[in-house]
């Protein structure tokens, strides 16, 4: 093809493949704008290749890191046009995942994806992340945002997240000195946090009537789409004054108590929960009967109304259910011989 053919003729441009440099440089200077309100004297740099942090103020430092996704609750999201929603959702999950090894968190970078970058979209969830990392007391210090055009279906985008916390080494919590006669305390959700929407999505038949999502329920004293986008709740402000009384804590996500609880286990120990110790919101008591789901497979999938739990000493957990009166006493350690490691009963 000679150099003259017409426009119609050939690619010319990043552009007429689907991808806008330009419209990506302008979301970004948007997104500096979120990430400056949230930045310290500890920030060095950021916008550059990479990002700067002063370490300061520690002993022996002991880095955290954790990754994470919001998952499919980001398409429900984008359905009930509450995208800002999802920036709490991965900082307060990250935040939790580092808070289990008693880290607090120092800065968090996030990655964003879709086939089109949609400047008022990006700005929403940008925002959201900044808001959540002011609550959280962390830096937004940067991140990624990506235009993939054929890889992404028009519309849904993706959201994942990177945190960085510390902790002194000597006060690391790792659960080995648990010991049957502990206490479990449980600390509730707000919700489903960011576990379980592919099953509800299928429950409430929200892809082929996203109208669903509106519908106002007397239960849950607000819409469906309301209560399933509550956002993911942090911990970390709560249990940072009582750190030194906990032995172990289980952030409850996929997998649930099953799946969490017994990460934290020593060798030889069993968690034993009783299910009737905590009140059990309305919006899990939905989706059971509506899903027509059995008990075990609820609390194999969902949080069922905890979203952390605590190992304690039987002799500091009067202190802690005192300072912290929000908590239930959900169970105890027990000796294991046989059998599963984490049983609810």
């Amino acid at each position: 093809m000679s150099q003259n053919g017409s426009p119609d003729e050939r690619v010319q441009s990043y552009a007429a493949a689907g991808v806008s440099i330009g419209g990506a440089d302008h979301i970004k200077e948007h997104i500096q704008q979120s990430l400056s309100s949230t930045l310290d004297a500890r920030c060095l740099g950021v916008g550059s290749f990479g990002s700067l942090y002063h370490l300061e103020g520690y002993e022996d430092p002991v880095l955290v890191s954790s990754a994470d996704g919001v998952g499919t609750k980001l398409k429900l999201a984008k359905l009930f046009g509450r995208n800002r929603t999802v920036g709490y959702d991965i900082v307060n999950h990250c935040i939790n995942d580092i808070l289990c090894c008693g880290a607090m968190p120092l800065f968090f970078m996030d990655y964003i994806a879709m086939a089109r970058l949609d400047q008022e979209q990006v700005a929403d969830i940008v925002a959201g992340l900044a808001n959540a990392c002011r609550d959280g007391g962390l830096a937004l210090i940067g991140g990624e945002t990506a235009e993939m055009p054929g890889f992404y279906t028009e519309g849904i985008y993706d959201l994942v997240g990177f945190i960085v916390g510390i902790v002194e080494r000597t006060r690391v919590i790792d659960g080995r000195t648990i010991t049957p006669g502990d206490v479990l305390l449980g600390l509730p959700s707000s919700g489903l946090h960011t576990n379980g929407y592919s099953l509800v999505r299928r429950v409430f038949n929200i892809d082929e009537r996203p109208s669903n999502l509106n519908h106002y329920y007397p239960e849950l004293g607000r819409s469906l789409g309301d209560a399933l986008l509550e956002p993911h709740r942090a911990y970390h402000h709560m249990l940072k004054p009582h750190l030194n009384l906990i032995k172990g804590l289980a952030h409850i996500t996929g997998g649930g108590f099953q799946g969490n609880v017994c990460r934290i286990l020593p060798e030889g120990t069993a968690a034993a929960l009783r299910r009737e110790s905590w009140t059990v919101p309305a919006i899990f008591d939905m989706i059971r009967d509506a899903g027509d789901i059995s008990e075990d497979e609820m609390y194999r999938v969902f949080n069922m109304g905890i979203g952390m739990v605590m190992v304690v000493s039987s002799d500091d957990a009067p202190q802690l259910a005192q300072v912290i009166p929000e908590a239930y006493t959900i169970g105890s350690i027990v000796r294991r011989n046989d059998g599963e490691q984490v049983v609810l009963s």
